[in-house]
């Protein structure tokens, strides 16, 4: 599945700029950053639950925003981009 990752996390206290570095680092090991809080994601249904358990384990739930929408197959390939944003590679192949 394709999902688009979105978060809003509050920043104003020094355990707030902690749980965002905490999520952004979690989203990084899930999929690409397309934006600064936006991530897109391939995944598997039991990746996704693993990811929003881990995630609900970070943030505070009175303070931060999480979205996350699943999005038709194919459609980071379709994407339309401007400015200096480019598609990333999703299906290329991982070389280690």
């Amino acid at each position: 599945m394709e999902l688009l990752l979105t978060y809003d996390v509050s920043t104003v206290t020094p355990e707030g700029k902690n749980r965002l570095r905490r999520v952004a680092k979690l989203c990084e090991g899930y999929g690409l950053r397309v934006q600064k809080s936006v991530f897109e994601i391939v995944c598997t249904d039991a990746d996704l639950l693993t990811l929003l358990d881990k995630i609900q384990r970070i943030i505070d739930g009175a303070e931060d925003s999480i979205r996350v929408y699943r999005v038709p197959k194919g459609s980071f390939r379709t994407v339309k981009t401007l400015g200096i944003a480019e598609p990333l590679p999703h299906d290329d192949a991982l070389i280690l």
